[in-house]
This record gives C-alpha cells, structure tokens and sequence, in this order.
C-alpha cells in the first residue's frame, strides 16, 4: 500500500500533498508583494503625465484608459501561453520572470518622453503583470487542500490588500517628501520608479530560491500540449467555470478600474482645487489606500464565510457586494470630503469580495491536470474585461463624470450576481463540506 505524505500546516491553513511549510510561507512573501507591486503603476502614471508629460486635465482619463487597453492587448495574447507553460515546467521559473519583467518597466517608465513611449513600456509591464498575476492565482489553487481554500484565500486578499496599502502609501507619497527635501519633480519620480523596481528585483529572486519546483502532477500525468491550449475553452461544458469566467470578467474589471480611476480622480479632482501635481497624487493615492485598507481589513472576515458556503452562492453574496460599493460612489460629490471616505470604505468591501468569491469558485472547479491553462482562461476573461471597462471607463470620466466608470461596474457586478442566482438552481456544484449537491 503506498504511503500517504504527511500534510503540513501554516497556521490554519492545511498544505496540500508534498507542499511544505517554507512554500507556502513563500507563497505568502509573494501575495504581500505582488499585487501592491503590480498596482502602483496607476499612481506613478498619473504623477507622469501631470509631472513629465504635461498632459491636460481634460485628456489624462483617455490616456490611462489606452494605456490599459494596450496593456489588456498583450494579456490577452499570452495569458494562455503562459498558462501552458506553467502546467508543463513549472510555476516559480514564471513567477520569478514576471517580477524582473515589472521591475524592468518601472525603471524605464519615467524616462518615456511621450505617449508612445509609456505605452511600449506599458507592454514590457503587461509581459511581467501576465506572469505574475497569473502564476499567483495558479499557486494559490496549488498549495491548499480544498478545506482550507477560502481561508488560504482570504490570507492572500488580506496580504494583496496590505502590500497594496504599504507599498502605495510609502511610494505614492514618495516624489511629495523628496520634492519638499529640494528636489525637482521628475528626478523624485526618476527616483520613486527606481526603487518600486529594486522591490520587484528581491521578489524575483525570493520566488525563484522559495516556491516548489514542478507541476501538481508527474510527468506521465500531463495532458498533451494540444489539450493544454484547448482546456480553458473546452473546460466551458461546466456552467460553474462559465459562471467564474464571468465572475473574472467583471472582478478584474473592478481592481482595474479602482487601480486606474481612483487615484486619477483623485489627482485630478486636487489639481482642479489648485494642488501641485505632487501634493494633488499625495491625496488621490490617500483615498485609494482607504479603499485597499477596508478590503484588506474584510478579506479575513469574508474568506471564512466562503469556506463554509456553496462556492456559487458564496459568488452571489460577493457579486451583491461589490454592486453595492461601487454603485455608492453615485452619491460622491467632492472626493476630498470627509463624507466620502464611508463610500471608498463600501468600495473597497465590494471589490475584495468580487475577487474572493471568483478566486475560490474556479480554485474548486479547475481540473488539476490543466489548472494553468484553466486559470489562464479566466484570466483573459478578465483581461477582456478590463480591455473593454477600462477603455470605455476613460472616456466616460473624460467625457460625463468621473464617477461614471464606477457606476458600469457596480451594473455589471450586478448581473453576475442574477447569472449566479441562475447557477446556483440549475447547476450547484459542491456544498460547502465538498461533497455535491442537486
């Protein structure tokens, strides 16, 4: 009789099979990182274009929308590539690649001369966000046994939401204190992108020594390279990875939209009441962390209530969520009010649970074998969402509101919810004990 390998622990998380501690301690390392890492460019990119570039007020939503659009381009080419080669060599040698692809970008993003040139750095940024992101969410499926998958999931929204807080606060505030220390604004954000980078730099090489080599499965196990490219689609026939494609769609549609829009509106609403570019992206990354710091703070609140739910209905009561926090941004006036920051808080709620609930209906429903090339396609689903929300998100700040992006959002968010409704009765899936429903 073969001998079952011993589970590890970290915390009240339980390891899958042959995962050690120092993996997912790894693993963790990564989660604070990666996303806080990935989500700066907004706030560095917003100090750019009033510092650097001088792009008008009236065009700086257009401009980030196309730069997302054409960061959305290359996603959507290789998510599933790199998905394959995930499944077939490996997570870590990916996940390293992507932090010197990002780090790469940082450095080279504040010496763009023009438009054009942000957005060829854009790309290599998208590479890195394509390895990156995509390696994270694979991992993340990897590590727990499924008992403990809205916990360990709630541990990485909890770590995202705090790296983001972190990283953001210490660095958007950065070019601020080194201009008031006498320095001119663009060797503030000259210096402020060089040592985002130098973080993604030690991220490379701690993912690379730290994570487990291989793939879940042994080499006799793979499935064929053909059937790795087709398995995200043909994984379709179950309406339960529909549903989580769907939940993609609009949950990284909302932190794209937070990480584009939000500090944009905030900069922009400063300059308008007569704040310096460095002082005005000060106060539009403040109202950001707000909403990063409620999720952060709801993340280990609402991982336990997953765990012990129905995947889909678990997705429906985020979708609810997430609908309500962003359409709640209709009520803002002044963002700057103090009144406001209830609203950023509800936001915040709502896109935390959007992300949780989609991350831990396709972590129970992608095949093992093919997790990569599964979770490849639900990345590109939100790829395509982002593409779409965000290009039409700038023009609409530019052209109707700055609230407006928020307000498709929240409408979309809520059609998901009515879709899991519909899951949920017609096709359930596990209940929260693992074993099928009907």
């Amino acid at each position: 009789m073969q001998k079952q390998e011993p589970l590890h622990r970290i915390g009240p998380v339980q390891l899958a099979p042959s995962i050690l501690p120092r993996h997912g301690w790894t693993f963790l390392f990564s989660a604070f990182f990666s996303i806080g890492l990935v989500t700066f460019v907004s706030i560095g990119q917003a100090y750019i274009l009033n510092e650097n570039l001088k792009i008008p007020l009236s065009e700086q939503g257009t401009v980030s929308g196309d730069l997302v659009f054409w960061t959305e381009i290359v996603t959507l080419l290789f998510f599933i590539p790199a998905g394959v080669l995930m499944d077939r060599f490996g997570r870590k040698q990916i996940f390293s690649g992507g932090f010197v692809l990002v780090a790469l970008a940082y450095a080279l993003y504040p010496t763009a001369s023009s438009v054009g040139e942000l957005t060829v750095y854009r790309m290599i940024y998208a590479l890195g966000i394509v390895a990156v992101t995509g390696a994270l969410s694979t991992v993340m499926v990897d590590y727990p046994v499924e008992r403990s998958r809205g916990k360990l999931i709630a541990f990485t929204g909890f770590l995202n939401g705090l790296g983001i807080v972190t990283l953001n606060q210490f660095f958007g505030a950065l070019p601020h204190r080194l201009t008031e220390g006498g320095m001119s604004g663009t060797d503030a954000g000259l210096y402020t992108h060089l040592g985002i980078a130098g973080i993604s730099l030690v991220c490379a090489i701690v993912v690379g020594v730290g994570l487990k080599s291989g793939t879940p499965v042994r080499r006799e196990e793979r499935p064929p390279l053909q059937k790795l490219l087709v398995s995200g689609i043909s994984s379709m026939k179950n309406p339960r990875i529909v549903l989580s494609y769907a939940a993609a769609f609009v949950a990284r549609g909302d932190q794209s939209i937070i990480g584009t829009f939000l500090p944009l509106w905030g900069t922009t609403a400063g300059i308008a009441m007569g704040m310096d570019p460095a002082e005005a992206v000060k106060k539009g990354t403040l109202i950001f962390i707000i909403s990063q710091a409620a999720a952060l703070l709801w993340a280990p609140v609402i991982g336990p209530v997953i765990d012990r739910m129905n995947r889909v209905s678990a997705l429906v009561l985020c979708m609810a969520l997430a609908s309500a926090g962003y359409l709640s941004l209709g009520l803002i006036g002044n963002p700057h009010e103090p009144a406001s920051l209830l609203f950023f808080v509800l936001l915040g709620i709502g896109q935390i649970s959007s992300f949780l609930g989609a991350q831990s209906l396709i972590g129970q429903e992608a095949p093992k074998a093919e997790r990569g090339s599964v979770i490849g396609m639900f990345n590109i689903s939100g790829a395509i969402g982002i593409l779409i929300i965000t290009t039409a998100g700038g023009r609409l700040f530019d052209g109707m509101s700055p609230k407006a992006p928020f307000i498709v959002v929240g409408t979309i968010n809520l059609l998901v919810m009515l879709a899991g409704i519909f899951v949920r009765i017609h096709a359930p899936g596990k209940a929260a004990g693992g074993e099928m429903t009907h």
